[in-house]
């Protein structure tokens, strides 16, 4: 260990957010043998959890699946002052104080891990049987309603709307969708490969309603714009999640949605300040453009560059593969990359077959995939993006051979 790395090791960091990015950025520090002081702040009472099993096992599976989506961390082991039901306020970056519901808290370096937090169906808010799902009380409050096979009204159609339809139908509760734009995952994914997938919906005996916006939400009822009555013993609202970045309003530089603009190292716009996870957002050079990624795979990576840079050693810019997966209508959904950037298109298979693939290329080289029950084109594609190798369309386009041999 260098002696700057031994000045730095010394110091008090406190992270604030105890989920995934939160999570990893400490047990980090500890393996790479930071001695100072960690404390790990965060806002539920719950031991730290991972999020991805809350639309999963932990829905249907009660409390058994909870404690397996517990972390498998041994903090007083660590040295990790892990400090819960700590709701923080805001920062004072002059002083190096975080405020607190207990009262003011030190910090040499801070570390922002707060997360998202759902957007809420304007006028619901407080309104009774109105869900969102993002943590474990959450998911606690919602497991009655399938227990009980309720009818649900779900409310958009994206990532989280579709893993928690695929859970109710599971339990035998009848779904209906609803969802503004045409198609399901309008803002994840283009019209061409997002349309097959809303066939899913019906398939799993779920309604599908595109084009249709809700005008509020009655007691069993919600009214559509145009009209019409749906029958909604609870309602469950996915439609979308913003940074949970209040508390660093006016003390580091945010962005348009409230995400902390931090650099290629994670780095806020303050010193010795630091985002990861759902709450940043990084410039990529690999896309020529700041990515906001809000998914797990991010949080777990940007906590290693994190507790490097906070060690004083020579992180390498953050500029990861965005991965990510979802579990819907029996099928595993992968993507790996950004596709924002594109200049063509390519199938692999048909969105008709068990399984297929959708790859983009720009100038030549794979940027993003979309892998429907093809893990395989996932992992070797995923290398493909990283490596930056130009590939040749024909073999992309043949799902018969590995995805790995288009590499030109």
């Amino acid at each position: 260990m260098s002696e700057q790395t031994r000045e730095r090791a010394g110091r008090r960091v406190v992270i604030v957010g105890a989920g995934m990015a939160g999570v990893r950025t400490a047990v980090a520090l500890r393996e790479q043998g930071f001695d100072g002081t960690v404390t790990l702040i965060g806002a539920e009472p719950h031991p730290p959890y991972d999020r991805p099993p809350l639309s999963k096992g932990v829905l249907l599976g009660g409390s058994e699946a909870e404690g397996e989506a517990a972390f498998d961390v041994d903090f007083t082991g660590l040295g990790i002052d892990l400090r819960l039901g700590h709701e923080v306020t805001g920062v004072r970056t002059a002083d190096k104080e975080i405020d607190t519901g207990q009262g003011p808290v030190a910090y040499d370096v801070l570390v922002a891990a707060t997360g998202a937090r759902p957007v809420r169906l304007p006028g619901t808010e407080g309104s009774e049987g109105v869900h969102v799902l993002h943590t474990l009380d959450d998911a606690r409050r919602l497991r009655p309603v399938l227990e009980r096979k309720e009818s649900v009204v779900v409310v958009g159609a994206g990532w989280i709307g579709a893993e928690f339809t695929t859970a109710a139908r599971e339990a035998g509760c009848a779904v209906t969708v609803v969802e503004a734009a045409g198609r399901p995952l309008s803002g994840a994914l283009p019209e061409e490969v997002a349309r097959p997938m809303g066939d899913w919906y019906a398939e799993s005996g779920a309604t599908l309603h595109t084009g249709a916006r809700v005008e509020r939400v009655e007691p069993g009822t919600v009214v559509l714009a145009d009209g019409r009555r749906l029958e909604a013993d609870a309602v469950v609202v996915g439609i979308g999640a913003r940074p949970a970045t209040d508390w660093l309003a006016g003390a580091v530089e945010l962005g348009p949605q409230g995400e902390v603009l931090a650099d290629e190292r994670l780095r806020a716009s303050v010193p010795d300040v630091y985002a990861v996870g759902d709450c940043a957002s990084f410039p990529s050079a690999r896309y020529g453009e700041r990515l906001l990624i809000h998914h797990w795979d991010n949080a777990l990576q940007g906590a290693q560059t994190v507790a490097e840079c906070i060690l004083g050693e020579t992180a390498a810019p953050y500029d990861p593969v965005p991965y990510f997966w979802s579990e819907q209508f029996g099928r595993f959904v992968q993507y790996a990359g950004h596709h924002g950037a594109a200049d063509t298109l390519l199938w692999r298979g048909s969105p008709r077959d068990p399984a297929w693939s959708v790859c983009w290329l720009r100038e030549g080289r794979l940027v993003a995939l979309l892998a429907v029950g093809r893990p395989r084109d996932l992992a070797q594609g995923r290398r493909l993006i990283g490596s930056g190798a130009h590939v040749d369309p024909d073999l992309v386009r043949d799902p018969a051979r590995p995805l790995k041999s288009a590499a030109a």
